[in-house]
């Protein structure tokens, strides 16, 4: 509990100062455009679009910092929080229209000057050239050179058309269809952001917003405005000249972006480890049980690691939970048949001969996930639906070795879990552990300590029948357990309402591992059980997805 309450607090914290450093650096450099006067002229040119084009320039630099980060996997499982991620990326989005439409109507404003659609200060802005003694303000710089052919043949406007890409291909990329049903085209269009931040390092390169270098006294903004005719006569009046500002954007990425390398690095040499399978079993519900063995390998409870089969890609990388303890000299995944990847690795495993190892694996990992805080509260409710059920697996196995050693240090008194299923072949591979499960609490005298139900959401008429011809039965017919199980879906409230009843006084973790519509319900009901009365029964909701 003390530290879900650490590490929700520090998420919190980083938010509010996340967004008071967007605030002051939009308000610093909105004002910097918008009243100094070294962009005097360059506003007159082209109203308040320069403001709005610049700061959220400078907010973009920042934000473009941060989120680079993310893709740092080690770095992200110490500094978890992903609702903060999100926010980053959206206000990102804002911040980068907001950017694109204020330049849009800049180039149009710079177009207009030139063709002398404005005041006579703004033709003879835009008439200054890099000749003599005269430097320019108005990238357009002849009749032939339209708003296009501007966009299309400076630096500013070619990187700017490719980071605008890239970031629709990522953006559109990231849809939860295109993730669960097209993982490959993800995790390729994701690489795009390579483009994306090289372009973002080039684009300041082409200087296109420019601002006076004359501006200070005794130059007299004031008097010169409205003198054009003095401008190199009057000593007050010198021709203004104009340069763009120093790339800035490199400064804001490089800390990232060595971090980055440094992250590769550390992938490949986990990548050259050798991995060896110490078991490989195919349920008949098509998931692929993997134990495998890597020398100086730890882990904890609900973690993850990414899997690359060279056999198959040698640039795909693949997240699975994992089911093993923390205890056990062996980790191991549950994979199931779903999308090409995992087809394919299941149809080279059907068809190894008997006893010989798997096909060449790379790891990556292990990753930190909200199931590492399951041992910090007393009272924890475990909500798995179908493959989800992984990273309940780590934990309970955990347990149960932690009851087998009298582990002093297990806080936890009480855990109910709940898993959801649509097929009854999805419980084979579990139940087994329930069983053992069931045993040892039983001869220890805890057999109150897990409570557990497991819920069938799809079945046939047959099913039905063999169900009820066997319903007096000690056993489940499904799994072999104890426990029967449960047909259709929780009454939440009802579930709630006797975690409450048996724990009146308690601070109750509810953890998720299944689709977002779940999260959304088991989210409102900790909320609503939540009681206003600190001395009684908290809920506090976390939910792992990827």
């Amino acid at each position: 509990m003390g530290n879900w309450i650490i590490n929700h607090g520090l998420a919190y914290f980083i938010l509010v100062v996340w967004m008071a450093i967007n605030i002051f650096l939009f308000v610093w450099f909105y004002f910097l455009y918008d009243l100094g006067d070294r962009f005097f002229y360059t506003r007159h040119l082209l109203g308040s679009a320069l403001a709005w084009a610049r700061a959220p320039a400078a907010v973009l630099n920042f934000n473009c910092l941060l989120i680079l980060l993310p893709v740092c996997r080690n770095l992200l499982s110490l500094v978890r929080g992903s609702f903060v991620v999100k926010r980053i990326l959206r206000h990102l989005v804002a911040q980068y229209a907001v950017h694109i439409v204020a330049h849009l109507l800049n180039v149009e404003r710079y177009y207009n000057s030139w063709h002398g659609e404005y005041d006579a200060l703004s033709m003879a802005l835009s008439r200054l050239n890099d000749s003599g003694n005269t430097t320019y303000l108005n990238p357009i710089r002849s009749n032939t050179t339209t708003p296009n052919l501007l966009v299309f043949t400076t630096i500013a406007g070619i990187t700017g058309v490719i980071i605008t890409l890239a970031l629709i291909l990522m953006i559109t990329s990231s849809m939860e269809v295109i993730r669960r049903s097209y993982f490959e085209v993800f995790w390729f269009t994701h690489h795009l952001f390579i483009v994306f931040f090289a372009g973002l390092v080039f684009h300041g390169a082409g200087r296109i917003v420019r601002g006076q270098t004359n501006a200070n006294p005794p130059y007299n903004i004031t008097f010169c405005k409205d003198h054009i005719e003095d401008w190199g006569k009057n000593k007050m009046c010198p021709v203004p000249q104009f340069a763009g500002g120093f790339p800035q954007t490199w400064m804001w990425v490089i800390g990232p972006m060595v971090l980055y390398v440094c992250e590769r690095l550390l992938r490949f040499i986990r990548y050259i480890q050798a991995v060896k399978y110490r078991k490989i079993v195919i349920r008949p519900s098509k998931v692929l049980e993997l134990q495998l063995v890597k020398n100086g390998f730890k882990m904890d409870v609900g973690q993850y690691v990414f899997l690359n089969c060279p056999a198959i890609s040698q640039l795909e990388w693949h997240p699975f939970t994992m089911t093993s303890a923390p205890e056990e000299d062996f980790f191991s995944v549950h994979i199931r048949s779903v999308g090409d990847w995992t087809q394919k690795l299941i149809s080279i495993v059907e068809h190894l001969p008997e006893g010989a190892q798997g096909p060449k694996m790379g790891v990556d990992g292990p990753f930190g996930t909200a199931s590492e805080d399951v041992f910090d509260y007393e009272v924890a409710m475990l909500v798995g639906a179908g493959i989800g059920v992984t990273p309940f697996a780590s934990v309970l196995k955990s347990i149960w070795y932690k009851f087998k050693d009298s582990n002093p240090e297990l806080r936890t008194r009480k855990i109910y879990f709940y898993w959801l299923c649509r097929e009854t072949h999805a419980f084979e591979w579990f139940a087994d552990l329930l069983q053992v499960l069931e045993r040892e609490m039983e001869e220890r005298g805890m057999g109150d300590f897990l409570t557990y139900k497991l819920y069938l959401t799809g079945w046939d008429q047959s099913h039905a029948t063999h169900v009820m011809v066997h319903a007096d039965a000690d056993t489940d017919v499904v799994t072999g357990l104890k426990q029967k199980t449960n047909y259709g879906r929780p009454n939440w409230d009802k579930e709630f309402e006797q975690v409450c009843k048996e724990n009146p006084t308690s601070v109750v973790g509810t953890f998720l591992c299944g689709p977002v519509v779940l999260a959304t319900v088991l989210s409102k009901k900790c909320v609503k059980y939540t009681d206003m009365d600190p001395r009684k029964t908290k809920f506090y909701f976390n939910k792992e997805n990827f």
